[in-house]
């Protein structure tokens, strides 16, 4: 069964302030989209890279996700330091994710290329940072997923399996 992490970045939401909508919102497309048994495991940090590092090192590492959905953080405000936490924990970078997120976002907003999502992996581990507004989520694994089941195969992870009809895991051969 895969492990997938949702990690929510936002000073507020990690204080209580500002209620987490992203995390709900990543989780709710992972449930929707994937039709395997996975595990989903929901946590909040705020923003800043040292903290980031760490909570992206402590699920890869000691809790074993296979794939980590970070969101919020990837701005251009002084505290949106995901993508330099990620870039500290990395093994390989892969920055057609970052492409084509954005390219997909460009579509429906202007200030989409302002945003700096990516993705690379850790060991098993694919990373992909995101967006914090639901909306965004949506448009942005929407562009990538279909390539996500195949990279984990790649890297040895869990296999997830999706609904076709949603989103069309490629698999080559399949």
């Amino acid at each position: 069964m895969a492990f997938i992490a949702i990690l929510t970045v936002s000073d507020r939401a990690s204080q209580g302030i500002y209620e987490d909508r992203g995390g709900p919102a990543a989780e709710d497309w992972l449930r929707r989209v994937i039709t395997s048994p996975v595990t989903i495991h929901r946590q909040i940090v705020p923003d800043g890279r040292a903290e980031v590092a760490a909570a992206l090192r402590h699920l890869a590492d000691d809790l074993g996700a296979d794939l980590i959905l970070a969101t919020g953080g990837t701005g251009p405000s002084p505290r949106d330091q995901t993508p330099e936490a990620m870039a500290e924990v990395i093994d390989r970078d892969f920055p057609g994710f970052g492409e084509q997120m954005r390219a997909a976002s460009l579509r429906e907003v202007p200030t989409a290329i302002l945003s700096r999502q990516g993705a690379g992996t850790r060991g098993k581990c694919l990373i992909i940072t995101l967006p914090g507004k639901p909306a965004a989520i949506a448009t942005c694994l929407g562009a990538v997923f279909a390539a996500v089941p195949y990279c984990l195969d790649l890297l040895g992870a869990s296999r997830i399996d999706t609904d076709p009809a949603l989103c069309k895991a490629f698999r080559p051969g399949s």
